[in-house]
């Protein structure tokens, strides 16, 4: 028994390699951690299902959305999918300083950035995601 299962897992796994594994489409593709321009900050998203993602963040001008009560519109930290291919992206004028921030999907769902290894613990059983503006 030991040696059929043995043979059939030396077949699969010559099929593979003769076949190659380029139909494989399970992997998904890695987005960069926030890129720092001379316009601003680059995040990127990806959430192809989603119907809006912000960008929640304790830097002045966002505070963890409450700007919203500011502006009056719930549009801050709103990205953008322009060609719609579900990377979700919004450059933001962030002034020097080490931040934390999370991505919020349809008003509702709190993600850290999976891109960005930089954490903190967010003090509700999660993280923040971490970035340094210079």
């Amino acid at each position: 028994m030991r040696r059929l299962f043995l043979a059939i897992s030396l077949a699969v796994l010559a099929a593979a390699a003769i076949g190659g594994c380029s139909t494989l489409t399970f992997v998904k593709r890695r987005l960069p951690p926030p890129t720092i321009t001379a316009e601003g900050v680059l995040f990127r998203f990806a959430a192809p299902s989603a119907k809006a993602v912000q960008v929640a963040g304790n830097w002045p001008e966002n505070d963890w959305l409450r700007g919203q009560a500011q502006s009056g519109s719930w549009n801050v930290g709103l990205m953008k999918d322009e060609d719609g291919d579900g990377i979700w992206t919004r450059l933001e004028k962030i002034p020097p300083g080490r931040y934390q921030y999370k991505f919020v999907i349809d008003q509702v769902n709190w993600k850290e950035d999976p891109n960005n290894p930089n954490r903190t613990n967010d003090g509700y059983g999660g993280n923040n995601s971490i970035i340094d503006v210079r």
